[in-house]
């Protein structure tokens, strides 16, 4: 092994430690049975997910999270299969700028996205509603869903299309009974990406959420100015393992998708 390799390997190593040890270390506080936060634990206990679970206040931040989350999940994905579709399909240098424009959710610094969409949510009665948070999330998710759609549809053969065309298809059913099966593992992908995304938005939740429409992130965000408790740590592993979960079924859905294109090859 050269000198570069065990270098590149370590720095791989070493960003690998940073994202995990604050996983390391909620997750067993979570299970504390101490009255506040403390590392390590020092005594072990199911009772702040109890306080979670028993806690109206924080059910109905989670519904209402589950609720923004898969509704501008679904919506994003919808918008932006059809987006990337036609920009895949499409000649226009113009029409081909529209895909920088969907992707400045990713480029813009998420504060001042906040901002912008307070501004205009106030204008228009938006703010603390549910009909804000699901177009607010549907902005941030849709540059998952294009990305990873277009990625499916760079590899999809255009030649398949045009055989269903020439045998009398529309182009409406031609999408659905021949493209759309074989970009399935794209549009997954994009749909539980921004599902995560909705689930786990904070700073643009703290600008336009509020009242009977406070998200869950909100909530462990301004419960921190009155008291921290383990309570806190139970709702956080609980969120990590939902998003692993969620990434461990998009990337297995990407992998069965190459193994059968493969095996179809």
């Amino acid at each position: 092994m050269n000198i570069t390799r065990f270098c590149l390997y370590g720095f791989v190593a070493l960003v690998l430690v940073w994202l995990v040890v604050p996983i390391i270390i909620v997750v067993p506080m979570s299970f504390s049975g101490a009255r506040f936060l403390s590392f390590p634990p020092p005594s072990w206990s199911l009772r702040w997910y109890e306080s979670y679970l028993g806690n109206p206040a924080w059910m109905q931040a989670t519904k209402i999270s589950l609720i923004v989350a898969g509704s501008s999940a679904v919506l994003a994905t919808i918008m932006g299969t059809a987006a990337a579709y036609a920009l895949n399909l499409t000649q226009s240098k113009l029409l081909r700028g529209l895909q920088v424009v969907l992707l400045l959710p990713l480029v813009v610094p998420i504060v001042i996205t906040a901002v912008g969409i307070f501004l205009v949510y106030a204008q228009v009665g938006l703010l603390a509603t549910m009909t804000g948070l699901i177009l607010a999330n549907v902005m941030l998710g849709l540059p998952y869903v294009v990305t990873s759609v277009l990625v499916s549809l760079r590899k999809f053969d255009p030649a398949q299309e045009m055989a269903a065309l020439s045998l009398g298809m529309n182009r409406f059913r031609t999408f659905f009974a021949v493209t759309l099966p074989q970009i399935r593992s794209g549009v997954v992908s994009g749909l539980l990406f921004a599902f995560i995304s909705a689930l786990d938005e904070t700073v643009v939740a703290l600008f336009v959420s509020g009242g009977q429409y406070q998200t869950l992130t909100k909530r462990m965000f301004t419960s921190l100015r009155d008291e921290i408790d383990p309570t806190i740590a139970a709702i956080s592993t609980l969120l990590t393992a939902v998003s692993l979960v969620i990434v461990v079924a998009a990337s297995l859905s990407a992998w069965n998708a190459e193994r059968r294109r493969a095996a179809a090859g």
